[in-house]
Parts: C-alpha cells; sequence; structure tokens
C-alpha cells in the first residue's frame, strides 16, 4: 500500500440538495473532490449558524424589534437549522451509529451488530 489506511467507501448525504429538494449523496472514501467540498460548504454552514445565533441574541435583547425583523431572523435561523441538522446526520451516518435513509430523508437507528463482537 502506499502508507495510507484503507477505508470503505462509504455513502455520505451532501450539504446540499437536487432538483425537487431531494438528498444528495456522494460515495466514495471521503478524499475526493466532492467530499472536500461538501467538508468546505459544511464548515461555512456552521460557521454561519455561530454567527446567526450571535445576531440573534442582540437582536431579541433589543425591546424595540419590529415584527418584521423578527420573521426575517426566524426565516434565517430556519434555513440555518435546516442546514445544521443535514450536516450532523451526515456525520452521524459516517460515525456508523446510524443511517440515513433516503426515502424518509432522516438517520435511522441502526442496531448493533451482535455477531462481531
Amino acid at each position: 500500500m502506499n502508507g495510507k489506511e484503507h477505508r470503505p467507501d462509504v455513502i455520505r448525504l451532501l450539504p446540499w440538495t437536487g432538483p425537487e429538494n431531494k438528498p444528495c449523496y456522494v460515495l466514495g472514501d471521503g478524499s475526493g473532490y466532492v467530499s472536500r467540498m461538501a467538508d468546505d460548504i459544511e464548515s461555512i454552514q456552521l460557521g454561519m449558524a455561530g454567527d446567526l445565533l450571535g445576531h440573534a441574541v442582540g437582536l431579541l435583547r433589543d425591546r424595540k424589534v419590529t415584527g418584521a425583523e423578527l420573521h426575517f431572523l426566524a426565516s434565517r435561523l430556519t434555513e440555518s437549522l435546516r442546514e445544521v441538522k443535514r450536516v450532523a446526520e451526515s456525520r452521524g451516518a459516517r460515525l456508523g451509529g446510524t443511517k440515513v435513509d433516503p426515502d424518509r430523508n432522516r438517520p435511522q437507528r441502526r442496531e448493533p451488530d451482535i455477531g462481531n463482537r
């Protein structure tokens, strides 16, 4: 081998959706171009979520905030939560504790493999 540990191919839920808001996946060992791009996008999404939370704290402290401002904040928080949830599902599935069911677009608990104890 070339000194790198071989990792089996896994199905990875990507941090973006396809047509009709359907989930996108990549099959690989996590070292390819699409996987690296997904890592970068996840990092950006998580950073933006942190920034948005900081903004939300400040806005919610303001007693003069308008309904339109709160609506805008709720819309952005909803978008961010959807992205962060997708990142968590993708990472959880790759840890082996869950698998993503493409028909339900959410992780399903996987029973422990008792035969390999």
